[in-house]
């Protein structure tokens, strides 16, 4: 193997690790977040676009390349006449496959690692979103049971209140019914007494 594809290759078993580093619950996605905003990171992401770009221009020729030596050595000579260069050809051949397969997984690993930072990244912020939503939630559901511990309060003393209210115009009526019959009485005693006090006088003209 040549030293470009060797480079590939490598590239490749590069690419497989990290995507089993990334599927594997070993860091939470905070913590991969964290990463992509470190000062590691920071360097390489300012220009992320631009390596991932030029790398897969680089792997797209190789591939091509690729593509052309397996057309090259895809058919044998006709009739078989020399074996050493028909197993020459076989050999190029599958070189040609092998080298086809690394560079178009490589490619596929490339554009699946960028979508598993993607959604890294994103994962992270819903997170955080959530988690400032079930706050928020929290604190308004606080709030709001405080506000209906003081409502049930107040109306609570309100209704205290109307009741005492309604006892002291029940006081105020049987008192006002008390006045009246005393007075009742008073006017009743007032009438019997005039009445005494004529028969009283009556009874003393007779007698004189």
């Amino acid at each position: 193997m040549s030293i470009q594809w060797t480079f590939i290759a490598g590239y490749l078993y590069f690419e497989i690790a990290v995507v089993i580093l990334m599927m594997l619950p070993i860091f939470s996605p905070r913590r991969w977040h964290q990463f992509f905003k470190s000062r590691l990171f920071f360097m390489f992401r300012n220009h992320a676009a631009v390596y991932f770009y030029v790398l897969l221009g680089i792997l797209g020729v190789f591939l091509m390349d690729s593509v052309r030596e397996m057309k090259k050595y895809a058919h044998s000579p006709e009739g078989h006449v020399h074996l050493s260069s028909e197993m020459k050809g076989n050999v190029k051949l599958f070189r040609a496959q092998r080298n086809f397969y690394i560079t178009g997984f490589a490619i596929f690993l490339a554009f699946v690692i960028r979508r598993l930072v993607t959604m890294l990244i994103i994962q992270d912020e819903l997170s955080l979103k959530a988690e400032r939503i079930i706050k928020q939630a929290e604190d308004t559901v606080n709030s709001a049971k405080t506000m209906v511990l003081s409502n049930t309060m107040q109306a609570s003393e309100t209704q205290k209140l109307e009741e005492m209210i309604q006892d002291l115009e029940k006081v105020k009526s049987e008192r006002d019914e008390h006045r009246a019959r005393v007075r009742e009485l008073e006017e009743e005693a007032t009438k019997w007494r005039l009445m005494y006090e004529e028969v009283c006088g009556a009874g003393d003209a007779k007698t004189e």
